[in-house]
């Protein structure tokens, strides 16, 4: 089941299905999680949401073809940033690394085969993700691997609202009237990259491609769109997607 023809308008339609899931699927842990979303409801103020910054380090862009090797948990509000609380787990993937992508992620082959396998540790990350909003930079990553990956081994959809920042980076830097003037006079877009988002709002640089780290970076990058760009107040329908 794709994501696209499941639904037409998020901020009505994720609560229902988010019960929906909670009373139909099978899997009693991933029941857990969908039931712990249930008091998502898309007229609830951002300040009210306890939210979860989502990193997945994968091999690659394609869920189909590509695997998971690394996750990063960490809860936050509007108001603080958990990270001593944060979770960070290595996957084994199914295939050995590619070169390129050890020098990317930084992980040896040594490492992640020593590291379990995803199966092995989805009963924790479906724990730390229970009752919080997942928040992402660039959704096409974290939602559609959980799905591939949950639906490979337990055969059921992972399907869940998040909070894209670079969705909001995009809507002030390429949906504005002033951005679209801006490209038909030739002018460079405006970088959406986590780093380059963050560097526009003065937060410090990180050493990028660890994923605990990475959500860390997405968590201080959202507060700060908030406090600058939206307000506390905001319908959480407003922003999920």
């Amino acid at each position: 089941m794709r994501l696209v023809s499941r639904r037409a308008d998020p901020n009505t339609s994720w609560p229902a299905y988010l019960a929906d899931r909670a009373a139909r699927t099978r899997h009693p842990e991933l029941a857990a999680l969908y039931a712990s979303w249930s008091g998502l409801q898309a007229d609830m103020p951002i300040a009210d949401v306890p939210l979860l910054a989502m990193d997945l380090e994968t091999t690659g862009l394609d869920e189909q073809r590509h695997a998971i090797i690394s996750i990063g948990l960490v809860p936050f509000d509007l108001r603080r940033i958990l990270f001593s609380a944060h979770s960070h787990w290595l996957v084994r993937p199914p295939r050995p690394l590619e070169a390129k992508s050890v020098t990317l992620h930084g992980l040896t082959h040594d490492a992640l085969a020593r590291a379990p396998d995803l199966s092995d540790i989805l009963p924790e990350v479906f724990r730390a993700m229970q009752g919080r909003l997942p928040v992402v930079h660039f959704r096409q990553i974290e939602r559609p691997f959980l799905d591939a990956a949950v639906q490979a081994r337990l055969g059921e959809n992972l399907l869940f609202p998040v909070i894209d920042t670079m969705t909001i980076e995009g809507r002030w830097h390429r949906q504005t009237v002033w951005a679209r003037l801006r490209a038909a006079f030739g002018a460079p877009e405006v970088s959406l990259r986590l780093h380059e988002s963050r560097l526009r709002y003065g937060l410090p640089a990180y050493q990028p491609h660890h994923a605990a780290v990475d959500a860390l970076a997405t968590a201080e990058l959202f507060q700060a769109q908030v406090a600058r760009r939206l307000a506390p107040d905001t319908p959480v329908g407003r922003l999920w997607t």
